[in-house]
C-alpha cells in the first residue's frame, strides 16, 4: 500500500524561501529597478545566503519570470472582456482608460522602474512582454477596431503609463480627467 504524498516540513520549508527570494526581489525591483538589483541584494532582503539563492534561482531568467507571475497574480492588469458589452466606442474607451490608470496607480513604482529598466535589459523587457504584452495587444485589439491610423497612434498614447503618469502625477490632473482627456484625443485623431 502506498503512503499519499504530504508536503513535509522541509518541502514546505523551500517553499517559504523560494517565496521569500520572490518577494524580496519584486520589492527591490519596485525601489531600485530589475536592472540594479543584485543576487546580493535579494540575499539579504530575503535572509539566505548567495548559494541558497541560486539553489532555488540557477538561472536570472527564472527570477524574473517568478517575479512576474507574483506581481500579476497579486494585481492582475483589467480584465478587457466585460469592455465588449460597452456598444458606445467613446464609454468603452473611458471605461478602460479609469480601469487602467487605477491599475497604474496602484503599480507606480515597479512599473516606473520595470519601464526604465526594460529600454536597456533584455530580461525586464521579455518578463515584462511576456506578461503584459498579450493583454496590451488585447486592449489595442478591443478599442482599436475601427479607428483610422492617426487614432490607432492616439489610443497607444492613451495606454501608456507615461502619458498616464504625466497627466496625473505631472500636471495634476484627477484620474477621471486624465481618461476623458485622452477619450477626447483619440477620438478627435
Amino acid at each position: 500500500m502506498t503512503r499519499p504524498y504530504t508536503m513535509t516540513r522541509r518541502a514546505e520549508k523551500q517553499a517559504q524561501t523560494r517565496q521569500r527570494i520572490v518577494e524580496a526581489a519584486v520589492d527591490l525591483h519596485g525601489t531600485v529597478g530589475p536592472a540594479h538589483t543584485s543576487i546580493s541584494m535579494i540575499a539579504e532582503r530575503a535572509g539566505v545566503q548567495r548559494h541558497t539563492f541560486y539553489a532555488h534561482f540557477p538561472e536570472e531568467r527564472d527570477l524574473f519570470l517568478a517575479c512576474s507571475e507574483l506581481t500579476f497574480e497579486r494585481d492582475p492588469m483589467p480584465d478587457a472582456e466585460p469592455w465588449r458589452a460597452i456598444n458606445d466606442p467613446e464609454q468603452r474607451l473611458r471605461t478602460a482608460l479609469s480601469a487602467l490608470y487605477d491599475w497604474y496607480a496602484r503599480n507606480e513604482s515597479l512599473l516606473a522602474c520595470v519601464l526604465r529598466d526594460a529600454e536597456f535589459h533584455a530580461l525586464t523587457r521579455d518578463a515584462l512582454e511576456l506578461r503584459a504584452g498579450p493583454t496590451m495587444a488585447a486592449y489595442r485589439e478591443l478599442l482599436g477596431g475601427s479607428l483610422t491610423e492617426t487614432q490607432r497612434a492616439m489610443l497607444a498614447l492613451a495606454l501608456s503609463f507615461h502619458t498616464w503618469r504625466s497627466l496625473v502625477r505631472d500636471g495634476g490632473l484627477k484620474p477621471d480627467a486624465a481618461a476623458a482627456a485622452m477619450v477626447r484625443a483619440v477620438g478627435g485623431g
